[in-house]
């Protein structure tokens, strides 16, 4: 089964319900790093809302975090007031950054000037296979500590560009409209692949990569019981997308630093969002 058992019984079998209704795996395909196989695009012509983004970098369409907005973010949550070290949430150099549909990355076409390739099992290539050092590093103890509990964990994607995400959202928008695009891939300069602090991973087997069933792969139960010891949590936990504004994706890991991370685990808070203190994300502005 795909699923957190901790997730009530009838929300369960709603999102069962809507997975057997077809649609699920779209929704559950966010940070999927291929792009849609070739569709007929609609017959009807898109709006200029629903323009595909321009490769150049473009202004966020939720308004960019400014200084005194900033200001406003608590700088120690409740959640996190304890923890001996604190980090801003809106600088992409931030291990506690938060990216969502409402906060978009400011400069839009953030790139981290660290990237390295981790000495990781992976099935990325190019850019896909670069994350930024502190996470690189990270991630290493992490596949091999899992190794030597012999789990099998392959790094299946990773860093992705400003321009490769305009590629990507538009090869969406292209093939199924920019409201579905939407629930499918983030909009440049709002994923958190951009950042080098997330990346996507795979079981050794192949196995499930990228769809529901990945959760109960061995790859997937292990990075959800044990990642908050190397600083990582699953981003997108099953039934919070009002929150995160994605569904579950068992995959997608994000470093926040092992303090925060194993603070989050032992008071059982599931979304960055409820343990930095910021509001939900369900959708962009």
């Amino acid at each position: 089964m795909c699923h957190d058992c901790s997730a009530p019984v009838s929300s369960r079998r709603s999102f069962a319900r809507f997975l057997a209704a077809g649609a699920g795996l779209t929704v559950l395909a966010a940070c999927s790093p291929e792009a849609p196989k070739a569709a007929a695009p609609s017959s009807t012509a898109p709006s200029a809302s629903s323009s595909p983004v321009s490769p150049s970098p473009v202004a966020a369409t939720a308004a960019p975090i400014t200084t005194a907005e900033a200001a406003t973010v608590p700088p120690a949550p409740s959640p996190s007031a304890a923890l001996p070290r604190q980090f801003s949430l809106t600088d992409p150099a931030s291990p506690w950054l938060i990216v969502n549909k409402y906060r978009p990355l400011v400069p839009a076409d953030y790139a981290p000037a660290d990237l390295v390739s981790p000495a990781v099992a992976m099935t990325a290539s190019g850019e896909a296979s670069l994350l930024n050092s502190t996470t690189a590093a990270a991630a290493e103890a992490m596949f091999a500590a899992a190794a030597r509990d012999g789990v099998a964990m392959v790094l299946a994607s990773g860093y992705r560009s400003y321009a490769t995400q305009v590629a990507t959202y538009n090869s969406y928008v292209a093939a199924r409209g920019q409201a579905d695009a939407d629930t499918a891939s983030a909009r440049p300069g709002y994923s958190e692949h951009q950042t080098g602090w997330a990346f996507d991973i795979a079981d050794g087997t192949g196995a499930c990569g990228f769809q529901p069933c990945f959760a109960d792969q061995p790859a997937a139960v292990w990075a959800k019981a044990n990642g908050h010891r190397f600083g990582f949590v699953v981003r997108y936990p099953w039934m919070f997308h009002p929150i995160t504004g994605y569904y579950y994706e068992p995959w997608h890991l994000r470093y926040i630093g092992v303090e925060a991370a194993t603070d989050m685990a032992s008071k059982g808070i599931f979304t960055v969002e409820e343990y930095f203190g910021v509001e939900a994300a369900p959708g962009y502005l």
